[in-house]
């Protein structure tokens, strides 16, 4: 049953944020509009030992147990549609890993219109490189939600190509995995959605894609190999945009050979894990307890064929 906080959750997002990406202009108007800070917020510097540095020109922050030893280690993709900067609920996300004892990357890929994705995936395979030399890549996790979730993805299939190793595991939160949005049970899903509309996500993708092909699968991962695929979680709810995509990926997943766990939470908007609903608050803690290798076991309402 989905919970009163959910319920209420998916009103005020109807309310405020629906109509933000409802039409094509819309869309234009939030790609052109300036981006917001990046950096750590202060709350995060006191609690943790949080660094930057640059890498290939962009900044990337580490935030890590203060005073002790992180054992495993995980890079973070924020979601934003590939045109806004990383938000309070992700660093809230970020923060509870460090608590349970793993490094966190947090890499500030640009944002489109300035920036594309043949920008971001050198500098995610360089933090990735600098990552799995300190840290044996069986300890680390790939962790994205969003625009952040389809990065993730993307950048895991293309490691092989630059002679890197697969991570440990892949977490992905309701990744946008199509950038052409053309899955035909996608209308059906954007009726129940009450923060995500497709007319001003195209508008985003756009800009993300820069005139190329959107089904390339650094744009569209969802076409791209999941053979050798590392073991994935993929949580995703029945109110989100994102959900035709997310079994069509465990279907694809499931015919390579591939394993990949499908949560799916009935009610629950789009990246639900980072809403303060029970329902996320469960799952954000099986995220964090997999990429600290606590795993809590199977969360209610996981797939269970899968």
């Amino acid at each position: 049953m989905t919970s009163l906080q959910m319920r209420v959750i998916v009103a005020v997002l109807r309310l405020t944020r629906k109509r933000g990406m409802a039409t094509a202009e819309r869309g234009r108007r939030r790609v052109a509009a300036p981006k917001g800070p990046s950096g750590p917020p202060r709350s995060l510097r006191t609690r943790h030992d949080v660094s930057t540095r640059r890498v290939g020109g962009f900044d990337c922050h580490t935030v890590a147990p203060r005073g002790g030893e992180a054992g495993r280690a995980a890079i973070y993709l924020h979601g934003g549609a590939y045109i806004s900067e990383i938000s309070p609920q992700h660093w809230t996300l970020i923060s509870r890993m460090a608590d349970a004892g793993v490094r966190v990357e947090v890499p500030s890929y640009g944002l489109a219109p300035q920036y594309t994705y043949r920008d971001a995936y050198p500098f995610l395979t360089d933090v990735y490189r600098e990552l799995v030399a300190d840290v044996p890549a069986s300890q680390v996790s790939v962790v994205g939600d969003s625009a952040g979730g389809g990065l993730a993805l993307g950048l895991v299939q293309l490691l092989g190509a630059a002679g890197l190793p697969q991570p440990g595991r892949v977490v992905l939160v309701a990744p946008w995995l199509d950038l052409t949005l053309g899955n035909p049970g996608l209308p059906a899903v954007e009726a129940r959605d009450p923060w995500l509309s497709s007319a001003g996500l195209h508008e985003a993708a756009k800009a993300w894609a820069d005139g190329d092909d959107p089904t390339d699968p650094r744009l569209s991962p969802i076409n791209g190999s999941l053979a050798g695929l590392p073991p994935t979680d993929l949580y995703v709810g029945t109110r989100d945009i994102c959900l035709p995509d997310a079994h069509l990926l465990r279907d694809r997943a499931e015919a390579a050979g591939a394993a990949l766990r499908l949560v799916v939470c009935e009610g629950a908007v789009h990246v639900y894990p980072l809403v303060p609903a029970p329902e996320g608050r469960a799952a954000a803690r099986e995220i964090v307890a997999t990429v600290a290798g606590t795993p809590l076991g199977r969360p209610t309402g996981a797939d269970p064929a899968r």
